[in-house]
């Protein structure tokens, strides 16, 4: 794991398109902010772990790629385009 260490305001970047900043610090709560391409999804990793576990139980076997699953999984929530 890279640990980097960030102020508020500040950002870093993934590859070329995904830029992660530090929107504010409140006490041990910090607000970040991700800019990156709609094709590459994002989510709060309770979210992530909930999607794999229904493609796992839905597709056991399957040979369905995991980027497919999640974006039905966004279309069932309304959140993609």
């Amino acid at each position: 794991m890279l640990v980097l260490t960030r102020k508020s305001n500040q950002s870093i970047m993934i590859g070329d398109d995904i830029e992660v900043s530090v929107l504010s610090i409140m006490g041990e709560k910090v607000r970040i902010g991700i800019q990156a391409p709609r094709d590459i999804p994002v989510f709060r990793k309770e979210v992530y772990l909930e999607i794999a576990q229904e493609r796992a139980r839905e597709h056991a076997g399957g040979g369905d790629s995991f980027r497919s699953e999640v974006d039905a999984a966004l279309d069932r929530m309304g959140r993609k385009s």
